[in-house]
């Protein structure tokens, strides 16, 4: 990582056009929020946190082997942006088998696989989390719990995984992008005991009727 001057050059406003494209018609989670923001939020942060070109661009393409396209859009990448960022873009998915890994077992991968690769990857795969996260936090503001139904891991198996992200990006090394996704997921988790105290008991949730008289 480095904290000089980065001038960007076409590569970057290629692999922006080539994430808008291959995303296309993609949103986030439970919103029409085009997905191509998210990529961008990660950039965002990588690039605030010191990432170089190859770091940035990994950071928009960072989810195109998981949304759009499997192993040949990995090969693709490294044949338009080279082997460092094929590289980080493949540090940053998830187990691809055939079947498809259960949720868990795919998350609790990503998680071991995170205190022993490449700081480039751990850099970028940080942003990605931490954009994500600051999502959760905004909307669980918002929505309160009800924002885990987005979710295939639910409440729990979200605040499990974020709970062992930071373990685990900690594990490698603390750095200020790290510190950052600690003090949001403190938060989420805050928060998500709160909302959940506000919740009426099921019992209360509905009230029986009165009972007529006779």
């Amino acid at each position: 990582m480095t904290h000089e001057k980065l001038i960007l050059s076409p590569r970057f406003e290629q692999a922006l056009l080539y994430a808008t494209t291959i995303h296309a018609g993609q949103t986030r989670k439970g919103t029409g929020i085009p997905f191509v923001a998210h990529l961008m939020s990660v950039a965002s942060i990588a690039l605030e946190h010191g990432a170089n070109e190859d770091e940035a661009i990994a950071a928009l393409l960072h989810d195109a082997v998981e949304k759009a396209g499997g192993e040949q859009r990995l090969e693709d990448i490294r044949a338009r942006f080279g082997e460092k960022v094929a590289e980080i873009v493949e540090g940053c998915t998830e187990p691809q088998g055939r079947p498809k890994p259960p949720w868990r077992a795919r998350k609790a991968a990503f998680i071991g696989h995170m205190p022993r690769t490449l700081e480039p990857v751990r850099l970028v795969a940080a942003a990605d989390k931490l954009s994500n996260a600051r999502i959760i936090l905004r909307d669980l503001r918002v929505m309160g719990d009800s924002v885990w139904t987005r979710y295939v891991g639910g409440k729990e198996g979200m605040l499990w995984y974020y709970r062992c992200l930071v373990q685990a990006f900690k594990t490698a090394g603390i750095n200020p992008i790290v510190e950052e996704l600690e003090r949001v997921v403190a938060e989420i988790e805050r928060l998500s005991k709160i909302k959940e105290s506000e919740s009426p008991p099921a019992a209360q949730a509905h009230p029986a009727p009165p009972a007529h008289k006779h």
